[in-house]
């Protein structure tokens, strides 16, 4: 299945869309080493504290990327969603280019309410980006589109934490 935006794209892109599509799994060696972390970010975000909720962020963000042996992403955690007429910026990944390391952003709140994001949503976020990381670390990729491949790959990431 292709997105409508498939047709826009130029040939190149739409090569790399459909080697993105055909990977549908991301498999960490030993998630069992991770879940735990990830269990604690549920605590930690419903005390509402955007240092520590950085800091947990960071740590399940390393040991992904340790686990798939990729380069680092640095990570950052923003207080409230920017939002628009478009709706609200959930996550942002800024690949390397010109910087050092490539860069994730999330935010912990809601722009309506400001309500501290539930758990699933920050997790399936923060997973969301950091499949854009793997699309050019892991899978060598020259850019990373959103195809079904593409949600695959982030689900089976949540799976693997969540169901451990």
């Amino acid at each position: 299945m292709v997105f409508s935006y498939y047709s826009n794209l130029s040939r190149k892109q739409k090569s790399i869309y459909r080697t993105s599509d055909k990977i549908v799994r991301v498999k960490l060696q030993d998630a069992s080493t991770i879940t735990p972390l990830v269990i604690r970010l549920d605590k930690v975000l419903q005390k509402n504290d955007r240092a520590r909720i950085e800091a947990l962020t960071r740590q399940i963000t390393s040991a992904i990327i340790k686990n798939l042996q990729v380069s680092p992403v640095r990570v950052k955690v923003l207080a409230v969603r920017p939002s628009n007429n478009w709706g609200e910026l959930q996550g942002l990944y800024e690949p390397a280019e010109k910087r050092k390391h490539a860069c994730i952003s999330v935010w912990m709140r809601t722009a309506r309410h400001k309500k501290v994001v539930a758990f699933r949503t920050y997790l399936r976020t923060l997973l969301h980006e950091i499949c854009h990381h793997l699309d050019y670390e892991l899978f060598g990729l020259e850019d990373s589109f959103h195809t079904e491949g593409f949600f695959k790959r982030e689900s089976s990431l949540f799976k693997q934490l969540i169901d451990n």
